[in-house]
């Protein structure tokens, strides 16, 4: 995914696919365990090649709509299931332009995200939009260690707790553009799953350029 160039695959709805997806899960069993997560590589050169940055053809607020959309989709039923692990888990999708951070799609998958899930947030994409890589990718390579990775770059406390190296923020390029055109984070899983989750939305809607 990493080095790829992706499009929408020629056979997908993209919102209209969600849409049909969210309703027939308020219809059907609500209760329903959801579909497990694919859990992304921990070694960081393997994250850094396979699954660290989305480049796509191009990026406007309606692929956002639609990528919005998606993850809402695979998400709704983590937030209804009571045989999840830990019941039910709401989440919040946010995906905005890296120029002046502004949001173009955001959301709260199901009742009971608080105002710490927006914090999360801000946190995952400060550290994608410094650092240029997903924060799956960060977390890997300082093994989840917030100390080794504030000294490495001379971050005081205060400083360092504006960025967040849990997964669930990852980067959004468009082939022939320099640097990050935008951001896309999910809090409210384990970390593991709030990057997992954004991978495989991706990998099932998007597809190559040939």
């Amino acid at each position: 995914m990493a080095s790829r160039v992706l499009r929408l695959k020629k056979d997908s709805n993209g919102v209209s696919e969600a849409l049909e997806a969210i309703k027939a899960h308020e219809a059907g069993n609500a209760n329903a365990a959801p579909a497990p997560i694919p859990s992304p590589p921990e070694d960081a050169t393997t994250v850094k090649a396979t699954c660290d940055t989305i480049t796509l053809t191009s990026f406007t607020t309606s692929t956002a709509w639609t990528l919005g959309h998606l993850l809402y989709a695979r998400l709704l039923p983590f937030a209804h299931s009571s045989s999840s692990e830990g019941g039910a888990r709401p989440t919040l999708i946010s995906i905005a332009l890296a120029h002046g951070e502004h949001v173009v799609f955001q959301a709260a998958v199901g009742s009971g995200t608080a105002p710490d899930n927006e914090i999360w947030v801000r946190r995952k994409r400060a550290s994608v939009l410094r650092f240029g890589t997903s924060t799956w990718y960060l977390h890997c390579k300082y093994k989840g260690d917030e100390e080794a990775f504030r000294k490495k770059f001379a971050m005081g406390e205060d400083k360092a707790g504006g960025f967040a190296i849990h997964g669930g923020g990852v980067p959004i390029r468009v082939a022939g553009v320099e640097g990050i055109v935008a951001v896309v984070v999910v809090s409210g899983l384990k970390q593991h799953e709030d990057h997992g989750v954004i991978v495989d939305v991706i990998n099932s809607h998007f597809e190559p350029v040939s």
